[in-house]
């Protein structure tokens, strides 16, 4: 199973105490995946339509549990697409079905709808309660979780802009800053930092799977840490190693054309001592000399037989 359906699985089993949170969760699913029947007699029905099971299994418990209506569930196999099963929950009952979307205020006690429910009523979504179980029904119904192990990508994909920004508002009340793009006919909102994707993850009360994506960032911190040491040691050592060639070509050269003769004692002794330790740090090199000096000193004179050698190559 995918992180993200390990996400909607543990969603799926966090149940609000209170009535007002289980509205709101109902309202997000009804709002993101759900659909509204009229027949020819008024009569009203209320089904929902998905694909996974994390969410029938929720939007069940959560009726059964906050109206004590059973919903009819019909199962629908795609084999000859290759896709997945499908469930629909029906509630077929006009008196059950007016019950549900008055509750979750589509719906007046006139029994004319109040919207068309692009966006949830802002009296379902009142205490900070009940935006969290709103988020973790949205989440449920259209939302994704990419492998940690790869990126860090967390969206809520929504068919209204009022959604989506209704979303984003919901996720600023938790310092989230979630942002929105329009992809194709879709309102995507989504976030990429992994801070605050631990954030929304605790914000839903997914806390296991929070764990898990924590755990697997620290790895993820440690390991390119150590690559980038790693990097900085093998580059350092590089530069070190060019560094050393060419002094070494440097000083060979003036040896082959007008010899150490010509050189003062402390730029005498450095370059025999050069080519005597090749693969030597300039530290160590400072360390060899008769008059000990530092990594500094040893640089300045290395500069000079470097100027030297090049002034000779030129002629100047």
């Amino acid at each position: 199973m995918s992180f993200s359906g390990r996400v909607k699985e543990e969603l799926s089993y966090q149940t609000g105490v209170a009535m007002h949170c289980r509205i709101a969760e109902i309202a997000a699913i009804l709002s993101l995946c759900g659909k509204v029947n009229i027949d020819e007699n008024g009569k009203v029905s209320v089904k929902i339509h998905t694909e996974n099971l994390a969410v029938s299994r929720k939007y069940f418990t959560l009726v059964k549990k906050t109206y004590n209506i059973d919903c009819d569930i019909a199962i629908r196999s795609h084999i000859h697409t290759g896709k997945s099963r499908s469930y629909i929950l029906d509630v077929k009952d006009d008196y059950a079905a007016r019950k549900i979307l008055s509750s979750v205020k589509f719906m007046n006690g006139d029994g004319n709808f109040e919207r068309d429910y692009t966006q949830v009523d802002s009296l379902i979504l009142r205490k900070a309660c009940c935006k969290r179980a709103f988020l973790r029904g949205a989440f449920l119904c259209a939302g994704s979780i990419s492998e940690p192990e790869k990126t860090y990508h967390f969206e809520i994909v929504c068919t209204t802009p009022e959604r989506a920004w209704q979303i984003c508002d919901m996720m600023k009340t938790f310092d989230i800053e979630g942002k929105y793009i329009t992809r194709k006919k879709y309102h995507v909102v989504y976030i990429k930092e992994a801070s605050q994707i631990v954030d929304i993850l605790n914000v839903m009360e997914a806390h296991v799977s929070l764990m898990e994506l924590e755990n697997i960032r620290i790895l993820k911190e440690m390991r390119n840490s150590i690559n980038r040491r790693v990097n900085c040691e093998t580059a350092n050592i590089s530069k070190t190693v060019s560094a050393a060639v060419k002094q070494i070509e440097d000083i060979t050269y003036i040896r082959d054309t007008v010899g150490f003769s010509e050189l003062t004692d402390g730029l005498r002794e450095i370059a025999q001592i050069r080519l005597d330790y090749p693969e030597a740090s300039l530290v160590e090199l400072g360390k060899l000399l008769s008059t000990p000096v530092g990594k500094s000193g040893v640089n300045h004179r290395l500069r000079k037989l470097s100027m030297m050698a090049e002034e000779l190559r030129t002629g100047n």
